[in-house]
């Protein structure tokens, strides 16, 4: 099969000729029908993240169809649907297994980190793991639910979800788009904050209900409840404190961040809570897609040829795509 596998190089993609990866007894084979392209692929092509495997085939909003069963499979059946989030297994054994966080499982298993994703034209994956998809969505707008939508769906419910009324989001990327969509349904005021001078970005913010969208170093026309931090710049979380009331909430909800500089005690002080979010559960994929019944959310992308995956991985890091990058085969 033809896919694209992280060079060790660092910073770029290869192209490869890869046999068709092995399942095992509770895997399923599908064949790639789209696959996002997350901040996190980035960080594991760019080697910000330690490299866990030789050449990974990076990607983990894989929608794929599935095309064969292992031996113990049964939840999915051949020629169904599915989608493979970051999220691929867990020991159910550990600590953070045995409290319902399996996103803090001490041996986790990443999919496009640990095993390969789905920048290919097949991937395996535990199907345990694997989410049943929303069918109003077609593959390409399903894809980012996969990442982008979960894990910006866990960091709004660590801000407390329906409770703060004004919103920050920092990093308005493919995320962003999508929890505002969900914050604005349910009539909290986002305020959107992107790169400075990305007025394309603020448009489109502006466009999914934001109140106001300006630059990161802008200081918003008021004080937010709660701020959620997508884009890897550690300078935002002072930055994020300081726009944020007392008593609120700022979550850090990437999986790699530069180095956050010090600061004056006085902008955690009041009560502020600063949190991260790591991964994502099992339950979380439910929970957002239950929540999607009855939202009538829409998933912005661009879609790239599989083979120009380095496109997609460039415009993505220069800031050039508004909404998802998403891969098609």
């Amino acid at each position: 099969m033809f896919a694209m596998t992280a060079d060790p190089a660092g910073r770029r993609l290869l192209a490869a000729h890869k046999p068709l990866p092995p399942t095992g007894e509770h895997d399923l084979l599908v064949r790639v029908l789209a696959c996002g392209v997350c901040r996190t692929d980035l960080h594991i092509i760019d080697g910000e993240l330690p490299p866990r495997r030789p050449q990974v085939v990076p990607g983990h909003e894989v929608v794929g169809q599935v095309v064969a069963l292992g031996a113990r499979a049964g939840r999915f059946t051949v020629g169904q649907r599915v989608g493979i989030p970051w999220l691929g297994g867990a020991c159910g054994r550990c600590a953070f297994c045995a409290m319902d966080r399996e996103n803090l499982c001490d041996v986790p298993v990443f999919t496009g980190y640990d095993r390969d994703g789905g920048f290919a034209e097949y991937a395996a994956a535990n199907e345990r793991f694997c989410l049943a998809l929303p069918a109003r969505y077609d593959d390409a707008h399903a894809a980012p639910l996969l990442c982008a939508g979960l894990i910006g769906f866990r960091a709004w419910c660590l801000a407390g979800a329906d409770m703060p009324r004004r919103l920050g989001l920092y990093g308005f990327g493919a995320a962003a788009h999508i929890i505002c969509q969900i914050a604005v349904a349910r009539e909290q005021e986002v305020f959107a904050f992107t790169r400075a001078g990305d007025q394309a970005g603020q448009d489109f913010a502006r466009s999914l209900g934001a109140v106001w969208a300006g630059g990161s170093p802008d200081a918003a026309p008021a004080s937010l409840d709660a701020a959620l931090i997508f884009a890897p710049a550690g300078e935002l979380v002072p930055a994020a404190l300081a726009a944020t009331r007392k008593g609120g909430t700022v979550v850090c909800a990437g999986i790699h961040m530069s180095t956050i500089p010090a600061f004056d005690y006085r902008l955690l002080w009041g009560e502020r809570v600063l949190k991260s979010v790591a991964n994502l559960t099992r339950a979380d994929g439910e929970a957002f897609f239950r929540l999607l019944e009855d939202l009538p959310l829409q998933t912005h992308v661009q879609t790239f040829a599989l083979r120009d995956a380095n496109a997609a991985v460039q415009a993505l890091r220069a800031g050039a795509v508004n909404g998802a990058a998403v891969l098609i085969p």
